[in-house]
């Protein structure tokens, strides 16, 4: 399917919009919108994952221990791939992330997270 000019763009912007400033701003009905049901999620930490609802809940035990907005670096988007490097203050400092993100249909299809699991933990990630 060919992919709009910009969509991963707005697509991968709001997925950040819909939780990036903390729990109190956590829009699960905004993910559910952008994110495809059967997502397909990799991460170091809880491995592969498919499906959309369980990825909105493990996100949203990480954003509960954010102690700031997250800060995006850099985003980069290239026809149905995107890459996000980002910090998040975690309760014992902050932290380097980088995702991955394939788009189809108008909506996230797959994320790749990386990040040191030993660092996360070390640094009370949740």
């Amino acid at each position: 399917m060919e992919v709009r000019e910009n969509q991963t763009a707005e697509l991968i912007d709001a997925y950040y919009e819909s939780w990036r400033n903390g729990i109190s701003s956590f829009d699960e009905a905004r993910l559910e919108a952008i994110l495809a049901e059967d997502l397909d999620f990799e991460g170091p930490i809880a491995g592969k994952r498919q499906g959309a609802a369980g990825f909105i809940r493990g996100l949203s035990r990480f954003v509960e221990g954010l102690q700031a907005p997250i800060r995006v670096l850099q985003q980069v988007d290239s026809g149905q791939k995107a890459a996000v490097l980002y910090d998040a203050d975690l309760p014992q400092g902050t932290m380097r992330f980088a995702e991955f993100f394939a788009v189809d249909g108008g909506r996230i299809r797959a994320i790749k997270l990386l990040y040191d699991a030993a660092q996360y933990r070390e640094l009370g990630g949740r």
